[in-house]
């Protein structure tokens, strides 16, 4: 029996393939990641907003063919997608066999059963109550992995529908997670990414108190040479943690820090805790006690009520913050969220305007970075030869994989895949920085 998996969205709903992955292996199906041919195909999907929408539908429909043409027996849809439109898609994409929400990630060997028995499943388990432990498959390249320290999210911003599709926040045991990255390492795993909706918050609801702090000095015992963090919130970063993260050589000096405004008034209608004083004092914070650090961050534009001067206080004060990664985005109005009902809704066309005048602001930020790397030697993880560029490609600290850029270089041998170099920066292309490796 041969099961195919495709996960779409974020890194959290890949370590939940991987997590069905497992159980699959574990009751003999072979599992890979191709459609055709398969018995059955999954899809993990995401919901969050339009475009990752947009891009689930389109995946389930050009797979759809190969069950018309015989190349596929059936069709499972599983994740954020299936949770928040479980009463539509069986309906509107008769192509789908069977549908499981994010409450059902473990029953997907059942599910599978059923679908080849000519049911139509449909598993909605309770979201607040998930399985987070177990074996994972895991499919990203073997020198990194994400270590997913929590699922759900209580922060309840006023544009975001996560909470209603992945539960209340829940932290996972102290024990389990230090299994789990022992098992990581042992397997050769140098670059550990620690995610979850909110790292930040670790600990509190299972222990009454943050214990991100103590989880990253115990990480940092282990044979890791990198320990990266996604995502940590302002409001929930103190002093302890700014000193572990410093003191902490394993731990890279790049952080990503979801601010979404810097205009009070907007920072209040999205619900957000704290203020724009708050977000420069962490920030300021950060820079005088870590050298070198980079900072990444996301931007919505367009939010309802954001009006000329709220935007333009906005590319007043994000620039000087030397925020060198960030992602804008025009707010995406979705159903079911508070912001989906405010009145002053900005019309789309101006918030994809604001959005490139916006990135075009801190793409200046990004370059003036780039070029204060030139003469300089970097710690690069190769990721292996890219033949359209004829030369190695990796990434520094400062890149998180599938999010920001590389460094292209040449060196007079074979480098592996999964081997950090040091090498010198000679130039930027486009984002990317090129140089030779410093033998």
């Amino acid at each position: 029996m041969k099961v195919a998996f495709i996960s779409l969205g974020c890194a959290k709903n890949l370590v939940n393939t991987e997590q069905m992955m497992a159980l699959c292996r574990e009751a003999g199906y072979t599992v890979t990641g191709e459609p055709e041919g398969a018995d059955v195909a999954v899809v993990n999907t995401c919901g969050f907003i339009d475009s990752a929408k947009s891009e689930a539908i389109d995946t389930i429909l050009s797979i759809a063919p190969l069950k018309e043409e015989g190349k596929l027996g059936k069709l499972l849809v599983t994740g954020c997608l299936s949770q928040r439109y479980q009463d539509q898609i069986l309906e509107e994409l008769p192509e789908v066999d069977g549908i499981l929400g994010t409450g059902s990630y473990t029953d997907i060997v059942p599910a599978i059963e059923s679908v080849l028995e000519g049911d139509s499943p449909t598993y909605f388990g309770d979201i607040d109550h998930t399985v987070e432990d177990g074996a994972r498959m895991v499919s990203t390249p073997p020198y990194t992995a994400y270590l997913k320290i929590a699922e759900g999210c209580d922060n309840r911003c006023a544009y975001c529908v996560i909470p209603s599709l992945r539960g209340r926040y829940r932290s996972r045991t102290f024990e389990s997670l230090l299994e789990e990255a022992r098992g990581l390492a042992e397997r050769g795993v140098r670059e550990l990414i620690v995610i979850a909706q909110d790292i930040t918050r670790y600990g509190t609801d299972l222990y009454g108190r943050r214990r991100l702090g103590e989880l990253l000095t115990e990480l940092c015992r282990l044979p890791f040479h990198w320990v990266r963090l996604h995502y940590l919130y302002p409001d929930e970063i103190d002093q302890d943690l700014i000193d572990v993260i410093a003191r902490e050589p394993k731990i890279v000096k790049y952080l990503d820090i979801p601010i979404q405004h810097l205009d009070d008034k907007i920072l209040k209608a999205m619900h957000r805790r704290g203020d724009s004083a708050l977000i420069r004092k962490v920030v300021a914070d950060l820079h005088a006690a870590i050298p070198d650090l980079v900072l990444r961050t996301s931007i919505i534009v367009g939010f309802p009520g954001e009006g000329e001067a709220e935007f333009e206080n906005l590319c007043r004060e994000l620039p000087p913050l030397d925020f060198q990664r960030a992602g804008v985005f025009p707010f995406s109005c979705e159903e079911g969220t508070p912001a989906a009902d405010m009145p002053d809704q900005v019309p789309g066309e101006t918030a994809r305007h604001r959005a490139e005048l916006l990135a075009e602001l801190q793409s200046r930020v990004m370059d003036r970075w780039n070029e204060s790397r030139l003469g300089t030697v970097m710690e690069v993880l190769c990721e292996g030869f890219d033949a359209d560029e004829g030369c190695w490609v990796g990434r520094t600290y400062a890149d998180s994989p599938d999010i920001d850029g590389h460094v292209y270089f040449t060196a007079a041998g074979t480098v592996p895949a999964g081997t950090f170099v040091n090498v010198r920066i000679t130039g930027t292309s486009d984002g990317d920085l090129t140089g030779e490796i410093e033998e």
